[in-house]
């Protein structure tokens, strides 16, 4: 375990440990909360694997800490040596608060710190339970038990879609009062806006994709695993009655060779783009018709947040997360692994482009909600009940 930067804050400040499996999560999603509660005079660290080598980790948190565990829930130095490891950094700085996201840092932070006694208060953001609606049956029993273990060394449990809020309550993962609704991590409003993404852009990406006049754009983003179902947005395109369409897929993952070699099979190479990672994200989103996002699991997907923002409509999967944000009229929703009625949806909001605007505007409205300042803003009224000894 190594760390970066010297210790800049007050001794009488908080002291909050995040901590997540890996840095690309905390690059993600938590940046914004270090550089807040920094400006506030906290004192604010980050673990997970890796993170010393992450720049803008770095530059977002006063120290930063390695950790050897593996995303492997099962892998035994998850309860050896990484346990001993987490005590000792959080004896040795005291830590006030240890907020921690995603399975395998959640369950064995808090595994590590349950003898832990008044302090820290410990906080898990669920992104997502392993257990949903429609998994099967023993997959769901192990994974509520899992969570109700560790939820007894919790003092606070943030969800962020309203079924994982009706499971927590239900299965007494927690005590009643612990439980706590968030509209998941947030989206920066501020970026993630019409009017900051330019006509110019917007041409030059047309250019880049080989878009001629009149040919629509879809777009994927996502990270190419099979929960994500890329498989099923390809064969949807491939079914179109719409053959002047194309597909961007945003994002790399494992599958992407056999995504590559289906869109061959298919004969739909010419109109599929396959564009790796992307700093654009606004660009490709406001060019495009709607974005889609087939997954069979999702917690509160951010990329179905970035496109509401943008004003675009989405077609996503009829699974909690993406239900909370698109059910009202802000996109279509089909049901998991259904390629014929995302196809028609598809060609759907091609033959309807006033209404599938309208989606998009109804959706830019509802997304106000999910602003990541308006969740920092809950973050910290639960921080300060928890040290405050509530």
């Amino acid at each position: 375990m190594s760390n970066l930067q010297p210790d800049i804050r007050e001794s009488s400040a908080p002291k909050l440990l995040i901590a997540a499996t890996i840095a690309p999560t905390v690059s993600a999603f938590l940046l914004p909360f270090g550089h807040y509660f920094r400006r506030q005079g906290w004192r604010v660290d980050a673990l997970s694997t890796n993170i010393t080598a992450a720049p803008d980790c770095v530059d977002a948190f006063d120290r930063v800490w390695d950790i050897d565990w593996s995303r492997n829930p099962l892998d035994v130095r998850n309860f050896r040596e990484t346990p001993r490891r987490i005590r000792e950094l959080v004896a040795r700085e005291g830590y006030d608060l240890v907020h921690v996201h995603t399975p395998v840092a959640a369950f064995v932070t808090r595994y590590a710190l349950r003898n832990r006694g008044a302090k820290p208060r410990l906080v898990y953001t669920a992104h997502g339970f392993h257990f949903y609606r429609g998994a099967p049956a023993t997959r769901n029993l192990v994974y509520r038990t899992l969570e109700r273990v560790a939820g007894r060394w919790t003092d606070a449990l943030i969800v962020i879609n309203r079924e994982d809020e009706q499971a927590a309550r239900r299965y007494r993962i927690v005590r009643e009062d612990r439980v706590h609704y968030m509209p998941g991590i947030g989206v920066d409003t501020s970026v993630y806006r019409a009017d900051t993404v330019d006509a110019g852009a917007l041409d030059r990406l047309r250019d880049e994709l080989g878009l001629g006049p009149g040919e629509e754009l879809f777009l994927m983003i996502a990270e190419f695993n099979p929960g994500k179902r890329h498989y099923d947005a390809l064969i949807a395109f491939a079914r179109m009655k719409n053959r002047g369409a194309h597909l961007a897929f945003a994002g790399l993952g494992p599958l992407m060779p056999e995504i590559k070699a289906l869109a061959a099979q298919l004969g739909v190479s010419d109109r599929t783009h396959f564009l790796g990672f992307r700093q654009d994200i606004p660009v490709l989103v406001r060019a495009s018709t709607a974005t889609l996002l087939p997954s069979d699991r999702e917690g509160l997907p951010r990329s179905v947040l970035e496109s509401l923002a943008l004003g675009v409509p989405v077609i996503g999967s009829d699974i909690r997360g993406v239900r909370d944000l698109i059910a009202d009229g802000c996109g279509r929703l089909v049901a998991v692994g259904d390629m014929e009625a995302l196809a028609q949806a598809m060609d759907w909001m091609l033959e309807h482009p006033d209404e599938a605007r309208a989606m998009g505007e109804r959706g830019r409205a509802r997304v106000a909600a999910f602003d990541v300042r308006h969740v920092i803003e809950m973050h910290e009224k639960l921080y300060g009940d928890l040290l405050a000894g509530g």
